[in-house]
């Protein structure tokens, strides 16, 4: 349970300003159909989460000692500082769509996603607690908390909201992860 709490966390937080959120707004804006889009986010979610997770455990097997784990708390620290950078969206992402909401979205967020900081994420999750379907649930998870309100409420959501504080929090609980992850393996926890 502990990975299903802990991968929800980290990608819930770390999600809040991310330009899959901002695609999430844009979607919800252009095509007014909230079920569609949501679906689209978890289809492509589970099927990109799950394959960094499928890669996350599959490199912590091989790759099993003390020195990958120091790599796994740096890696967390890495991300701690990335998720201090806002996300735009790219103008490519602002074309006309030629699919309908569901299928766009399920696209967009796939393609989106890979390389994103809540990917890395999960793979770093999936190398911690060595469990591709927790990881993979509790990211994908992360990520419906944060972008379902976002294709309901869209902008206002966003005015209400710091993301510099919310990109703040995420970036503290990356650090303490990784904090945690090197202390547990120098054995001083």
């Amino acid at each position: 349970m502990e990975a299903v709490i802990t991968s929800t966390a980290v990608v819930a937080l770390a999600e809040i300003g991310d330009k899959t959120m901002l695609l999430a707004i844009v979607l919800a804006a252009r095509f007014r159909k909230p079920v569609p889009i949501i679906l689209g986010i978890l289809v492509a979610t589970l099927a990109n989460h799950g394959i960094a997770a499928l890669v996350g455990q599959s490199v912590a097997n091989l790759l099993e000692g003390e020195w990958f784990r120091y790599a796994v708390g740096l890696s967390f620290i890495a991300m701690a500082a990335w998720t201090l950078v806002p996300d735009k969206l790219d103008d490519e992402e602002q074309k006309t769509p030629r699919f309908g909401a569901f299928l766009t979205t399920t696209i967009a967020f796939f393609l989106v996603e890979i390389g994103d900081k809540t990917q890395v994420a999960t793979i770093a999750l999936a190398a911690q607690f060595q469990d591709v379907v927790l990881v993979t649930i509790g990211t994908t998870l992360g990520m419906m908390i944060a972008n379902v309100p976002a294709v309901f409420l869209g902008h206002r959501l966003v005015e209400r909201l710091s993301l510099g504080l919310m990109r703040t929090i995420a970036a503290l609980l990356f650090l303490a992860i990784g904090i945690w992850v090197i202390v547990e393996t120098a054995g001083l926890g």
